[in-house]
């Protein structure tokens, strides 16, 4: 787990507290329950920021008090989507999340899955896309062990960052 601050993305100051690695978010996340907030814990590979992604993070955002935002790290985009990928990289794909006013924190993952988040924070809410079946979603044995929900939230026709490179692509071949 990576914490991203200003570095060649720009300044961060403003937003760096808001990117925390798991060990810090875990100390975080007990005083919020200490204050008896709802985490709300949502993931992805957030490659390309577009409408459906706020969209859903603004809906995960009123499951709860808290939302937290884990993203798949560079190694782990790679792996999952092919070669080309990811087109921005982790630290300003974190930052741009810790821009959005429905996100809270903001943390990056190497590794296929956020299992190991998901188990290390409990939030009480997971949440993926509609396009996920229920049983597919990871980390929802240890949010129903703990009496928490998993929600589906339903996508926005016509975004994802497939269909949106797609349409840079047709474009550039237009020109």
């Amino acid at each position: 787990m990576a914490a991203v601050g200003g570095g060649a993305t720009g300044g961060g100051a403003s937003l760096g507290h808001k990117i925390r690695t798991l060990t810090a978010l875990r100390v975080e996340v007990r005083r919020l329950r200490r204050h008896r907030q709802r985490i709300v814990f949502a993931n992805g590979c957030f490659d390309l920021l577009h409408v459906g992604h706020v969209t859903l993070l603004e809906r995960a955002k009123r499951l709860g008090d808290v939302l937290i935002v884990a993203i798949n790290s560079d190694r782990s985009v790679h792996a999952l989507k092919g070669a080309h990928r990811p087109i921005m990289a982790q630290q300003e794909r974190a930052r741009l999340l810790a821009a959005l006013a429905s996100v809270d924190y903001v943390t990056i993952f190497d590794a296929p899955t956020p299992y190991r988040l998901i188990a290390a924070l409990e939030p009480d809410v997971l949440v993926k896309g509609a396009d996920w079946s229920s049983r597919g979603i990871v980390g929802r044995d240890v949010v129903a062990r703990r009496g928490g929900r998993v929600v589906r939230i339903p996508l926005v026709n016509g975004y994802s960052t497939s269909a949106l490179l797609r349409r840079i692509a047709r474009l550039l071949r237009a020109r």
